[in-house]
């Protein structure tokens, strides 16, 4: 059945409704086909075919001669409320329609994610585990002037330079007699707490490195 229900359903229903409201009692002769397309403004095709309804329904009869005879008022009542039942019928399939199309477009939703994940995933099996961090060393740093050789970094801060930053110019695995310079950027690797070791060291002054330099 359509959402959108016939004309000719239509005026079946309101015929039945009048003979549940006792405008059309039992026994009454409802006017002829040509009166009730009046009444409705519509064709008596469409009537016949409303007419055609309510008969099948055993709501009325219909003689020969096309006359209508309302024969039930259960009946009526009963067309009705299967038309109810109908139409709730038809809600619950276009509410499951709208469910599954939701389903459907979260399910490939779902997939997309699980492949989005797959692919982040293999991508960050080819990354290194060991994310170099760059740390400045300040104009005041006791590390200023120093060669790596001579900081000890590994032992004080267990980070290893793979790269020192100078301005524009980049020095890849600096060996151990590179100095370091004021507002270097010294790139490194090492464990979790490879930038706190690191600024930390960084950040000390001749006076307070003296100490920490002569265990190495």
């Amino acid at each position: 059945m359509s959402v959108n229900m016939s004309m000719y359903h239509s005026i079946a229903l309101d015929i039945a409704q009048r003979i549940i409201n006792d405008e059309f009692p039992v026994g009454t002769k409802v006017s002829g086909r040509t009166l009730l397309a009046s009444h409705y403004n519509v064709s008596s095709e469409t009537i016949r075919k409303a007419v055609s309804l309510l008969k099948d329904a055993n709501v009325v009869s219909v003689s020969q001669g096309k006359e209508v005879v309302v024969i039930s008022v259960a009946e009526a009542y009963h067309f009705i409320e299967h038309h109810k039942s109908m139409q709730s019928v038809y809600s619950l399939k276009q509410e499951l329609e709208v469910l599954l199309a939701e389903k459907q477009a979260t399910d490939r939703r779902f997939e997309q994610i699980i492949n989005d994940i797959i692919g982040y995933s293999d991508r960050l099996k080819n990354l290194t585990p060991y994310n170099p961090i760059e740390v400045k060393a300040p104009e005041n740093s006791h590390v200023v002037g120093k060669t790596i050789a001579q900081l000890k970094l590994w032992q004080h801060t267990g980070a290893t330079v793979v790269a020192i930053r100078r301005g524009t110019e980049i020095i890849i695995s600096p060996g151990p007699l590179a100095a370091i310079q004021a507002n270097d950027r010294i790139v490194v690797v090492g464990k979790d707490d490879v930038l706190q070791q690191m600024t930390s060291f960084l950040n000390k002054s001749n006076e307070t490195a003296e100490k920490d330099l002569s265990f190495g």
